[in-house]
């Protein structure tokens, strides 16, 4: 079983491909003397590496591989440099692909890399981690980040084709994999109240990773996002939706250090924060502020500030927002929640409340 997902964007439209033992490079298939780099880290190299050039080559395209070390460091402009050389070395022209396999670090690195080099050559994205497939691969948003914050140099760069293996959530770590729900529950929030209620319901059947029920899951929000994008592609309106949660994510992502948190926990513990807000500022009922901590908890992911060998103070939250991409001179801005599955963008809320609704629950 698998299924399609088709993402609108005109001639940029491409589709996203959901199942156990999916092949990368079949929008690809009959074209001749094709070359590819494959970008992947050292973690994700060592399981599916050789898979996936094996299924490059059976679809005629001669790939090299440009593995990099694994974590959030590796989205800086040095390791940008060295892919760059390396596509040289594997001789790739405008008629070439990057092929992105890995999670959203490696999908974003790789994205801006094939967005840049030659002024744009096409890529695919191989997502390997449930955030990845769910979120990072989707959409066009390519970047590297900067000591001042995260993705603040970037693209909005479309891959050709997305190609999600689901066997490939079995080897992922726990933590990983978890950090991932995250952005399956954000989905739930902003726009689909059944799905957070579907997610709310089969909470086992998520954390023992059941790849029939995922697969279903997956889709609906990969569904979520193409519509969205379609919408809104760079992100100049109703797009910030998606960003639910990543104002105070970022920020405490910045604050403890990149890598110490995984995105989507940083994500989650914003997404909680945001709902605080909301009951206060957005009259989002406190009960349904409620159903989303108790499912952030159920899921293993954070609803607060707790980082162990981390202290933060909100001047520090406060400084880490004033540079976050979506804010207006240096004010940050929200995306808030009426209810389960109605949100808006662009909320400047008073200095007073995030204070005061940070400082109670960190």
């Amino acid at each position: 079983m698998s299924k399609t997902v088709f993402v609108d964007l005109e001639e940029r439209s491409y589709n996203i491909m959901i199942g156990c033992d999916v092949k990368p490079g079949g929008s690809l298939a009959g074209s001749a003397n094709i070359k590819a780099l494959i970008i992947s880290d050292s973690n994700v190299d060592k399981l599916y590496g050789d898979k996936c050039q094996a299924a490059l080559a059976a679809a005629g395209i001669e790939a090299m591989r440009s593995v990099i070390p694994a974590g959030e460091e590796s989205k800086d402009m040095k390791v940008v440099m060295r892919l760059y050389d390396d596509a040289m070395k594997a001789g790739l022209d405008r008629t070439s692909v990057i092929v992105a396999l890995g999670g959203g670090m490696v999908g974003d690195l790789a994205g801006f890399v094939a967005a840049t080099f030659l002024r744009g050559i096409r890529f695919i994205q191989v997502p390997t981690s449930l955030l990845a497939m769910v979120d990072s691969s989707v959409g066009g948003k390519t970047g590297i980040n900067l000591p001042h914050g995260k993705n603040l140099v970037g693209a909005f760069y479309q891959p050709i084709e997305v190609a999600a293996d689901l066997s490939t959530l079995k080897t992922l770590p726990e933590r990983e994999y978890v950090s991932g729900l995250a952005e399956v529950v954000k989905y739930g929030v902003i726009w689909d109240a059944k799905l957070f209620k579907l997610v709310e319901q089969n909470v086992q059947k998520i954390l023992q990773r059941d790849l029939d029920f995922m697969e279903g899951v997956i889709a609906r929000c990969c569904e979520i996002k193409a519509e969205v994008v379609r919408v809104d592609e760079k992100e100049s309106g109703v797009r910030a939706i998606l960003n639910f949660g990543h104002t105070m994510g970022h920020a405490l992502e910045k604050v403890c250090g990149y890598g110490r948190l995984l995105h989507g926990e940083a994500v989650a513990a914003g997404m909680a924060f945001a709902a605080r807000v909301s009951v206060v500022s957005k009259g989002m009922p406190a009960e349904d502020c409620g159903r989303l901590i108790s499912l952030l908890k159920a899921l293993g992911l954070p609803a607060g500030f707790e980082v162990p060998g981390v202290k933060m103070s909100w001047g520090e939250i406060r400084e880490a927002m004033a540079s976050d991409k979506k804010g207006r001179s240096g004010v940050p801005r929200f995306v808030l929640a009426g209810k389960i599955g109605a949100v808006v963008f662009g909320c400047e809320i008073a200095e007073t409340v995030l204070e005061k609704v940070f400082l109670e629950k960190s």
